[in-house]
């Protein structure tokens, strides 16, 4: 008989419930499976990973976490192994989705009218985008979302 001797993983907040804040490296999982899969669909010349992208994108912000599959990745699979990162606000990753959605479902809708140049710019903003964030941590979404918030007299949750 082997003893089980590790402390069992519990996050502060339930990732798939609280969805109003969000551990802080989370995000990085998908930007870099945004920019992965994106420069990949780039590479081999592959529109319709750009549409699934763009899928689990909505998919992941209609219906909440649990069906993003980098998503469950990171607070299923890494970060009982790595611990929670800063619990911050979940606003400006949304709405760097949202922008990242909004373009490659446009990106998707031109290479469906064969103006695949247009689809192609469109795709590789996203994946210098997502490479940014999930290299640096710089998100570009989350700072206009940010910078908008302030304009606006809203608070970041912290």
């Amino acid at each position: 008989m082997v003893l089980n001797l590790q402390k069992r993983y519990t996050p502060s907040v339930d990732p798939f419930k609280d969805t109003d804040v969000i551990d802080q490296r989370a995000p990085r999982t998908l930007q870099t499976t945004v920019a992965i899969v994106t420069a990949l669909a780039f590479l081999l010349n592959q529109p319709w990973l750009v549409a699934l992208m763009a899928l689990q994108l909505i998919l992941g912000l209609t219906f909440g976490r649990i069906y993003c599959v980098p998503c469950v990745f990171w607070f299923k699979v890494l970060q009982p192994r790595f611990g929670e990162g800063r619990i911050e606000d979940s606003r400006p990753p949304r709405f760097a989705n949202i922008v990242g959605a909004i373009f490659m479902t446009a990106a998707t809708v031109l290479f469906i009218l064969g103006l695949t140049t247009a689809g192609w710019v469109l795709t590789l903003i996203v994946t210098t985008l997502a490479s940014l964030a999930a290299i640096s941590g710089i998100c570009v979404g989350c700072e206009m979302y940010a910078a908008w918030a302030r304009m606006r007299g809203i608070a970041l949750a912290h």
